[in-house]
């Protein structure tokens, strides 16, 4: 379905240098979250675990109402980095100048900001417990298990290799892994990132968690490899359009690559970032998480 490519149209001319933020026919915004002007806590995370982050930042403005309102963002890590760095972001025709006061994100993109000094540390925070292939509900194409992604009426949706490389490297490699145990080889896989066989793979643009259950609902594909968490949220606020499958059953969730992130203060983390930082550490948030799940790393 072709959608409407839009044109920059600020007043101002954009600069080349700013980060930008823009989905061809879309003029949603769900990854930025809150008032940027009247919050007193701003977080910048990556997403796939969006719906725990907002259980938790509920939990802390209930227990801190002083604080008012908590902005903060679940783009992937490329994203939040280029926003840190510069200050300010496009999102469409809206300018946002924005500073987080705490980052979460995978430990190889917190080593790079500790490197630029952007950040002085970080911690370990949570996990995911692996992957599952997110499908239709009641699974009309009876998508079972790996050997049923080499049907040829099947296509795979992956995440970006470009603009997600953090989960599209753990989602191959688990894919690989898993294939190996199950005696097969996923021949798409071999095409060069960014080249992916249209007939069996396609690749999401810019935010997968939002795009992979899109495209099994609007049956561009016939399913999607995703994180379990990510895979249950989606059976849970649309109960009627999505189940999902273990590949390999239990000895999948064993095998699969384990995504990590951990949280950091940028700078002295503002009026409220320490506090929230060592909120981050109680049970109350492990059982949020666990709730949606995810485990304490």
């Amino acid at each position: 379905m072709p959608v409407l490519n839009w044109p920059t149209e600020t007043a101002s001319a954009a600069s080349e240098d700013t980060p930008r933020f823009v989905h061809a026919g879309s003029n949603i915004c769900l990854d930025f979250h809150g008032d940027p002007g009247s919050a007193q806590l701003v977080v910048f995370s990556d997403g796939n675990h969006h719906m725990a982050l907002q259980e938790a930042l509920s939990t802390f403005v209930i227990h801190n109402p002083a604080v008012e309102d908590i902005f903060y963002t679940t783009t992937p890590p490329r994203i939040a980095i280029q926003v840190l760095r510069k200050g300010r972001i496009d999102i469409g025709n809206l300018r946002l100048s924005i500073t987080p006061h705490v980052f979460i994100s995978p430990p190889a993109v917190m080593e790079q900001l500790v490197a630029e000094k952007l950040l002085h540390q970080h911690q370990p925070f949570m996990r995911s417990r692996g992957v599952v292939l997110l499908v239709r509900k009641d699974n009309p194409q009876e998508i079972f298990s790996l050997k049923d992604l080499l049907r040829k009426d099947v296509k795979l949706f992956l995440s970006n290799p470009v603009s997600e490389k953090v989960s599209y490297q753990i989602y191959t490699d688990s894919l690989r892994r898993l294939a190996m145990l199950d005696g097969i080889k996923l021949e798409f896989l071999a095409h060069p990132p960014g080249k992916p066989n249209p007939d069996k793979l396609i690749y999401g643009e810019s935010i997968h968690h939002r795009e992979a259950p899109q495209a099994v609902l609007d049956g561009r594909v016939d399913v999607a490899f995703v994180f379990y968490h990510l895979a249950l949220r989606y059976q849970r606020i649309f109960p009627t359009l999505f189940d999902f499958v273990w590949p390999l059953g239990s000895l999948g969730r064993e095998v699969c690559d384990i995504n990590f992130f951990n949280y950091g203060l940028v700078g002295e983390g503002g009026e409220w970032g320490k506090s929230f930082v060592e909120f981050l550490k109680s049970d109350v948030v492990t059982e949020i998480y666990a709730a949606h799940g995810l485990d304490r790393a």
